[in-house]
Order: C-alpha cells, then sequence, then structure tokens
C-alpha cells in the first residue's frame, strides 16, 4: 500500500527451543557438552595424525581436514546458541546471521566433497594397491582437498547471497538455533522463488555429485574384495573402510532427515531436534568413529602416548 511504512531489518531474532529458564539451562549443559567434546576430538586427532608418522599417509590427510571441518563448523554454530540460551534477547545482526549463513554453508558442502574425496581414495587403494602412493601423491591429495574447500566456499557464495538479495521488511523472528538458509528465507517479504530454486539446485548438484562418486567408488571397492580369494585378506580390505561408510550414512542419512522431509508446522521442532544431531553431533561423532573402529588410530594413540607423554609425566615425578 502506498505510503506504508517499511522497517528494514537490522538483526533478527532465534527463539531456539524454548522459553522457560529450566530447559535452557539444561540444553544448554547439553550443547556445552556436545561441543567440548567435539573439539577434544577433533583436535587431538589432528593433533594426533600430525605428530605420528604412521598415519602420515592420504587416508589420515584427508581424516585430518575432515576434523578440522568438523571443528569449524561446530564452532560456527554452537557459541551462538549457548549464548542465545543464557540470554533474555535471542538476536543475532543481520551481518552476523549472514556470515554464520556463509561459514556453515561453505564447511558443510566442503565435508560432502571431502567424505567423497576419502571414498575416491579408498578405492585408489583398494582397487590400485600398487599405483595408490604414486597417483595420491601429496601434491594432488592437497589439490584434491583445495578443490573441495574452493567448491565448498562457491556454493555458500552464491546460496547466501541468494538468500540475503531478498528484503526483509516484515518479522524478524527465526523460528531455528541458528541462521539456516529455509529458515531464513521464509521470513522475506519479496518473492522468493528464484532464492528457493537456486538453494534447490546447489543442494541437488551437490549432493547427487558426492553421492554419486561414493556410490561408484563402493561399486568399484566391493567388486574388487569379491574377486579376493582369502577370507582374512577381505575382511582387512574392507575394515579399512567401514569407518567412512559410517560417516557417511550418518551424514547423508541426516540430511535426507532435514532436508528431504515435506516443509511443515508439525515437522518444525522435529527438524531443529535433527539439525541439533546434523550441526553438533556428526562433528562429535566422526571422531569417535574413526578412532574407536580404527585400529591403525587407536595404535598410533596408545604409541604417541607411550612415546611422548609418559617419559614426561615419568621425568618430572
Amino acid at each position: 500500500m502506498a505510503g506504508e511504512n517499511y522497517t528494514t531489518v537490522t538483526e533478527f531474532i532465534l527463539l531456539g527451543f524454548t522459553d522457560h529458564p529450566v530447559l535452557q539451562s539444561i540444553i544448554f549443559v547439553v550443547f556445552l557438552v556436545i561441543y567440548i567434546t567435539t573439539l577434544v576430538g577433533n583436535l587431538g586427532l589432528i593433533v594426533l595424525i600430525r605428530v605420528n608418522p604412521h598415519l602420515h599417509t592420504p587416508m589420515y590427510f584427508f581424516l585430518s581436514n575432515l576434523s578440522f571441518v568438523d571443528f569449524c563448523y561446530s564452532s560456527a554454530i554452537a557459541p551462538k546458541a549457548m549464548q542465545n540460551f543464557l540470554s533474555d534477547r535471542k538476536s543475532i545482526p543481520y551481518m552476523g546471521c549472514a556470515a554464520q549463513m556463509f561459514f556453515f554453508t561453505t564447511l558443510i558442502t566442503t565435508e560432502c566433497f571431502l567424505l567423497a574425496m576419502m571414498a575416491y581414495d579408498r578405492y585408489m587403494a583398494i582397487c590400485n594397491p600398487l599405483l595408490y602412493m604414486t597417483i595420491m601423491s601429496p601434491r594432488v591429495c592437497a589439490q584434491l582437498v583445495a578443490g573441495s574447500y574452493i567448491l565448498g566456499i562457491t556454493g555458500a557464495s552464491v546460496q547466501t547471497s541468494g538468500a540475503f538479495r531478498l528484503s526483509f521488511h516484515g518479522s524478524n523472528i527465526i523460528n531455528h538455533f541458528f541462521c539456516d538458509i529455509p529458515a531464513v528465507i521464509k521470513l522475506s517479504c519479496s518473492s522468493t522463488y528464484i532464492s528457493e530454486m537456486v538453494l534447490f539446485v546447489f543442494c541437488g548438484i551437490i549432493a547427487l555429485t558426492t553421492f554419486l562418486i561414493i556410490l561408484v567408488s563402493y561399486i568399484y571397492i566391493l567388486t574388487t574384495i569379491q574377486r579376493i580369494r582369502s577370507t582374512e585378506s577381505r575382511y582387512k580390505a574392507f575394515s579399512t573402510c567401514t569407518s567412512h561408510l559410517t560417516a557417511v550414512t550418518v551424514f547423508y542419512g541426516t540430511a535426507i532427515c532435514i532436508y528431504g522431509l515435506p516443509q511443515s508446522k508439525d515437522l518444525l521442532e522435529e527438524g531443529k531436534i535433527i539439525s541439533v544431531f546434523y550441526t553438533l553431533v556428526i562433528p562429535m561423532l566422526n571422531p569417535l568413529i574413526y578412532s574407536l573402529r580404527n585400529k591403525e588410530v587407536k595404535d598410533a594413540l596408545t604409541s604417541t602416548v607411550r612415546r611422548k607423554l609418559l617419559p614426561k609425566i615419568l621425568f618430572r615425578t
């Protein structure tokens, strides 16, 4: 209507899960425990891979980058969420929301491609063992990781700019605990068709591309393993893939639950709970998956503790 006053949104309000003080304190403690575990697990795994020469292989180079990405995208969400749980005004600045969305989208997209590169690495190790170290040279590994980050930044730039090119003059209340793209787009008072299509196309391309790389890699891996005559050798070959397969299943399974389900009011709260799993629990679980289910990592941890920590402790005593 002509002459109507519009107030441009300068900040957003993140509703979170509840406005009950006691429940907010409980959720804060849960988030804090998960976040500390995530930091210790991922940073510890990075340090372990760095200091132990037995883990200086392509597989663990990719794993250290995966741990770095998990640490970063958890840090993009958890601190602000925990601050809001203890705050009366659960706000985030307009540019802060855009920054959170950009970094989270960059890192989550990078993780998709890193998981695909790790599947390709397992394919090369099992299907072409004689050429593995030649093909997966440090330079090639660095290029694959760099490409994953570049694709993550490119995808996030397009999606974030697509979301924040919209006009926000009405409600500034986001029914979520972080600035997720679909939740922010819903608040726009302008047409969201283009932004929604950009989000759909980019998410579809990223998900389909990375999933196909993983699927094709494991088809070749399983075919190769079936040709191995020795049962022990088959088990040993497949055991190097179990941690990665578990991480992929958890990651993509949760993503499908969040973005594959129809968006309705009845599923809104369930979606936020699943998002906690996606944004915080998975980064916490990945180091556990790759350590508890990986004999090399457990052996490396034991040898590192004996070689580097015990002598220092005994020397001080």
